[in-house]
């Protein structure tokens, strides 16, 4: 046998390094795509995805995240201001509460935008709904940005903070599942991971701007100047960003998955009804739901305690001043956009799993240290506990957007995340800041948002023992996907080789 070849046991067929070196469950998922195809794949069963157009759908998708999240996130790092502007009349820890309630308010709506926008699509296209998402987010976010306050309008002020809140709330419900399902059907099957990591990326810049934003009107207002007008520069900010963000989407082609199914069951998909839909997505992929509501809980608990909670947890339990808590978290946001891309491309190469598995078990072992290191005096240890905190955020970031698409076949992949995803957010994720600050409120044990960690990584870890590994392997209901006509070529040989090896298996087993 010649130098860089293989032998499979109890086989006669010789296996090249290529093939040989493949992640076990990708060469078991294009071995079964082998045999329902009855042969290797050939030029028509394997989509090849053109670079300038494949920039251009992840580049547009992670900066209208990026502009979406930086919406949504402004109100996070102002939520102790805002309570003191909407609900003056109650004591410190009820503003906060009251806030934050607000907060979660656009969470309880966020289900019934994936409920509407999931649907639409499916059947409408993917990027006609992620344009509506993009210019509805934007004019909720520039509505709370004009609102009189208490002291002017009284109790309308609090209720029209609700109805921007809840306009957010239900444009978001569309954008995420939307924005992860359109990167994923666009990228080559071995660069998932990688080039899906970019949306997360795009949210936590997001991030990272409006914290620096705040942390700079903190720095350069007094506290007098940011109640009366400078909380409302953030908000403010949205309505250019959201025609930038609109522009971008509406340069966007159809995903090559969503057209494939389009024209293979325009038909059915016309017909069938949203009803009907969500009753299949329910019936026959209801483990699918289960483990990415898990996967989502894991992600997104952590996510709103570090972005959402961490800055007011500083000010109101920890009694710092607003602008070294808004330094601390934005560090954190700058670590992990600088991690999150190269994670992304490290669950390609070792697989979704893994990187949940370890991450989630992290999380268990480390929160308590993490915050005991945010309590401490000194500039050192605060900085060193959100990092680790980051950190885990980011090992549970990088792998979603391409994870959790995966879970679910092309026809029903938008509705199925808007039901899974938003309604995972919505109970646990949304409202991690306000279930948090009422445990430390009620109890006054400082430690309880560890405690809330501890719980989701449990959750998280038994979740990950039910993931299929999907790193590498094609889109469920879609063709292979690679990013050239090289790469198609060679995906071509290693099919045959992968066919004759498996038919060279059965003919064993028989014999």
């Amino acid at each position: 046998m010649s130098e860089g070849e293989r032998r499979p046991p109890g086989t006669g067929t010789q296996v090249s390094p290529r093939v040989s070196e493949l992640p076990l469950q990708v060469r078991e998922e294009l071995t079964r795509r082998l045999r329902r195809n009855r042969g290797a794949f050939d030029k028509g069963d394997v989509e090849v995805v053109e670079s300038p157009l494949l920039k251009r759908a992840v580049g547009a998708s992670a900066l209208g995240n990026c502009m979406e999240w930086f919406d949504f996130g402004v109100y996070s790092y102002l939520a102790a201001t805002i309570g003191k502007v909407f609900f003056p009349g109650a004591s410190p820890g009820a503003q906060v509460i009251s806030s934050f309630a607000t907060f979660a308010a656009a969470f309880v709506v966020r289900p019934l935008g994936g409920l509407v926008f999931g649907p639409l699509g499916d059947r409408l296209g993917r990027q006609k709904v992620l344009a509506t998402t993009m210019i509805m987010m934007a004019i909720g976010t520039f509505a709370i940005g004009v609102i009189p306050t208490y002291a002017t309008i009284g109790i309308a002020a609090p209720v029209l903070l609700l109805l921007a809140r809840m306009v957010q709330g239900f444009s978001t419900g569309g954008e995420y599942g939307g924005a992860t399902t359109f990167v994923a059907e666009y990228s080559p099957d071995r660069r998932r991971g990688f080039l899906s990591s970019w949306l997360d990326f795009g949210t936590f810049v997001g991030y990272a701007l409006g914290s620096a934003l705040v942390t700079g009107l903190n720095l350069w207002l007094n506290d007098a100047q940011m109640l009366s007008w400078g909380w409302r520069i953030p908000f403010l900010v949205a309505g250019p960003l959201g025609v930038i963000g609109l522009y971008m989407r509406l340069k966007l082609e159809e995903s090559p998955a969503f057209q494939q199914q389009l024209d293979e069951h325009e038909k059915s998909l016309a017909q069938e009804s949203a009803g009907s839909e969500f009753k299949d997505i329910i019936q026959r992929h209801w483990k699918a739901l289960l483990i990415c509501m898990g996967l989502v809980l894991l992600y997104n608990v952590t996510n709103y305690m570090v972005t959402g909670y961490l800055p007011t947890y500083q000010t109101e339990t920890l009694k710092r001043s607003s602008s070294s808590a808004d330094v601390l978290v934005l560090i954190g946001m700058i670590w992990i956009v600088i991690l999150i891309t190269f994670l992304g491309r490290l669950s390609d190469r070792v697989g979704r799993r893994p990187l949940y598995g370890y991450s989630a078990a992290a999380m268990i072992v480390l929160a308590i240290p993490s915050f005991l290191l945010i309590k401490a005096q000194g500039t050192w240890p605060p900085v060193l506990g959100v990092l680790i905190l980051s950190t885990l955020l980011a090992c549970f970031a990088a792998p979603s957007a391409a994870t959790l698409p995966a879970l679910f076949p092309t026809a029903v992949r938008y509705a199925a995340m808007g039901i899974g995803f938003n309604f995972a957010v919505a109970a646990f994720g949304g409202t991690t800041p306000l279930v948090t600050a009422a445990l430390v409120d009620a109890t006054g044990d400082d430690l309880m948002p560890a405690y809330y960690l501890m719980l989701a990584g449990v959750i998280g870890l038994v979740t990950v023992r039910f993931l299929p590994e999907t790193a590498q392997v094609p889109l469920s209901g879609s063709r292979p996907m690679v990013g050239s006509r090289e790469e198609r070529r060679e995906l071509i040989t290693t099919s045959k080789e992968l066919y004759a090896l498996a038919e060279d298996q059965t003919g064993t087993g028989h014999g």
